[in-house]
């Protein structure tokens, strides 16, 4: 039973959650217009979960994913209302990013504060920026440049359908792009195999000559990359930012690393697990939607599906039987 649990529990759970959907939603919900729409929210999710899963394969956190997202959205409407071209305000903004990141790991690896509170701390740090460049409000208008905002909204076309043109969204495409990256670094290359013996044991890893600090920082830089290209890509669907609009990120980021867990033999962070959970987040917040149940009820739903999912698997690692 807790073997079936713990091989099983999260497949079964997924086929289960897309089953009930489409029972229940016969007409619209196994569409691929559907699915191209669920791909395209979870798009910045998943690039957030993906770069999460660099610094949580060592057993860290990185709380501030959300702020830094926020902030990045600000910088890069800020330097368009400046009259910035869009090349060097996205690589200005991705800058912001990575110089947070490397805080975050400078903090964590060498200043040795608790990933939990450093990164909390760092939270409140950059929102506080953000709300400080924004002046507390949204930043939209006309001088944000009108291909910024289109790059959200197209993408090459894969079909039609009813004579309507069926495109797969560019923000999917950077997704994927990202998602792949991830994979290859952690799963292919020395240095992923070097931050899974970290998060299996770091003091070994130290004694068996892993440079420990310098890969926390580096991880952390990761994150910090990909929480602010989230927030650019937010940015760009929306065609304007604000110092909140990264607030629910982390969270779910962290939700959806969780997740991901519970799909993997030996309970460690992967990426294309991972990505299966951004999947099923995205999957249960349209269905809810499209069922119009009240956002308040979909997070208890959502929160208590995530809570399940996890405790059985943690049940099924740790060989603890029914009684």
């Amino acid at each position: 039973m807790i073997w079936l649990i713990r091989r099983f529990g999260g497949l079964v759970g997924m086929v289960a959650v897309v089953a009930f959907f489409a029972i229940n939603l016969p007409q619209t919900f196994l569409t691929l217009q559907n699915w191209l729409n669920i791909s395209q929210q979870v798009s910045m999710l998943a690039v957030v979960a993906a770069t999460m899963t660099v610094v949580m394969v060592m057993g860290d956190f990185d709380l501030s994913v959300g702020s830094m997202a926020s902030l990045s959205g600000v910088v890069v409407a800020t330097l368009f209302l400046q009259g910035w071209p869009i090349p060097a305000a996205v690589a200005a903004a991705l800058a912001v990013g990575l110089i947070g990141g490397l805080f975050n790991g400078i903090v964590v690896s060498i200043v040795g504060i608790l990933p939990f509170v450093a990164t909390l701390a760092t939270l409140t740090i950059f929102s506080g920026l953000a709300f400080l460049i924004s002046d507390g409000r949204t930043i939209f208008g006309r001088d944000i440049p009108a291909a910024f905002g289109d790059f959200a909204r197209g993408g090459p076309p894969i079909g039609a359908v009813e004579d309507r043109i069926i495109v797969l969204p560019n923000l999917v495409i950077v997704a994927a792009v990202v998602v792949l990256l991830i994979w290859v670094v952690l799963e292919q290359t020395s240095y992923g195999r070097r931050l899974y013996a970290i998060g299996g044991n770091s003091e070994a890893a130290r004694l068996a000559g892993v440079a420990v600090r310098p890969l926390r920082l580096t991880a952390f830089a990761f994150t910090g990359v990909g929480s602010a290209l989230a927030g650019l890509m937010y940015a760009s669907r929306v065609a304007s930012a604000n110092p909140t609009q990264g607030d629910g990120l982390m969270l779910t980021a962290i939700a959806a690393v969780f997740l991901g867990m519970t799909l993997t033999r030996d309970g460690q962070p992967r990426v294309l697990a991972t990505l299966a959970g951004v999947l099923v987040l995205g999957v249960l917040d349209n269905g809810l939607t499209q069922m119009r149940v009240d956002s308040y009820v979909r997070e208890v739903l959502v929160g208590s599906i995530i809570l399940a999912a996890v405790g059985l698997s943690a049940l099924g690692r740790r060989g603890i039987a029914w009684r």
